[in-house]
């Protein structure tokens, strides 16, 4: 199957596996990693095949599944990205926006190796942008990540 094509089935189904999901489950968790590197620091950012904009690499963790194991793993799949150290968690925030009852984990990595980034059906792109120079179609939420790290702007109790 041809990448627009799995991408196209992605945007098919994922308002499906959400209503899937929110009967299988009272709360969601996700985990985002915001991986930095460089002075002035630049930021990774992937752009999904399936829905708009620019975000930290992330995504759901799994029963079982430890936040920080999770994160690490999603970095790993998403972004070719191979945490050197434990990430450092920034904080929870409620994502009520996006997805009703959902959470996500924020956590800081900044010692890792890069392996390299295969395109795929779920992440298209997967870069890395000075802080200061982040691409047209970042979210709303990542920029508010970002600033709290990086700008010292006082978090927020809402992704």
């Amino acid at each position: 199957m041809s990448e627009p094509l799995k991408r196209a089935a992605f945007r098919v189904m994922k308002p499906f596996l959400h209503a899937v999901y929110r009967q299988t489950r009272g709360m969601t968790l996700g985990t985002r990693v915001l991986a930095l590197k460089g002075d002035p620091p630049q930021v990774l950012l992937v752009r999904h095949g399936y829905t708009p904009g620019w975000l930290l690499p992330g995504g759901g963790v799994e029963r079982g599944e430890a936040l920080a194991d999770a994160a690490i793993r999603e970095l790993r799949e998403e972004a070719g990205i191979v945490a050197e150290e434990a990430p450092q968690l920034h904080g929870i925030y409620l994502n009520d926006a996006q997805f009703v009852g959902d959470h996500v984990a924020c956590y800081i990595l900044r010692r890792f190796r890069e392996q390299g980034f295969t395109p795929g059906a779920e992440i298209a792109e997967a870069r890395f942008f000075p802080v200061s120079a982040l691409p047209d179609g970042t979210t709303p939420g990542t920029r508010r990540r970002i600033a709290e790290v990086i700008g010292g702007t006082a978090p927020s109790a809402l992704w």
